[in-house]
């Protein structure tokens, strides 16, 4: 059962932003630090990825854990609400759908793709050293600006 009344919950959800996100902007931070330049949001390109280096053909998906179903057992935001899952269980994986179709299409086109999870901006050293090395193709042992 919500908690909240059906207005205050599309309130709250109507809140909910699909681009410049807390995760989005940390990753965007984190690789303009290392020295690398990119695009955003490209319409053109299958998903809109939300970080485009054109030049080398790679994009970076920044997704929240709960709204594209992230299946790591040990990730917690992923998991399908417990009320009305007849509703939220076709609509997240039809989410999920959409980013493999996307994600297929664009490594068919010979894209490169990465995808970031919401939960994985808790592990910064982490991910800065994925992050570098997807977008470098190289260790992040050998970036001296991290």
């Amino acid at each position: 059962m919500d908690i909240l009344t059906p207005e205050a919950r599309a309130k709250r959800m109507s809140l909910i932003k699909n681009k410049n996100t807390k995760p989005e902007l940390l990753v965007r931070r984190m690789i303009h630090r290392m020295g690398f330049r990119y695009r955003l949001h490209d319409k053109k390109l299958p998903g809109c990825p939300d970080i485009v280096f054109r030049s080398r053909k790679k994009v970076i998906f920044v997704h929240g854990c709960f709204w594209h179903r992230h299946d790591d057992p040990n990730c917690t935001k992923g998991r399908l609400p417990k009320s009305r899952q007849d509703f939220w269980e076709p609509k997240l994986n039809a989410n999920r759908d959409r980013d493999w179709q996307a994600e297929e299409t664009l490594k068919q086109a010979g894209w490169e793709v990465m995808i970031v999870w919401e939960c994985q901006c808790r592990r910064i050293e982490e991910l800065r050293a994925a992050l570098y090395e997807f977008v470098a193709g190289v260790s992040h042992a050998k970036n001296p600006g991290a």
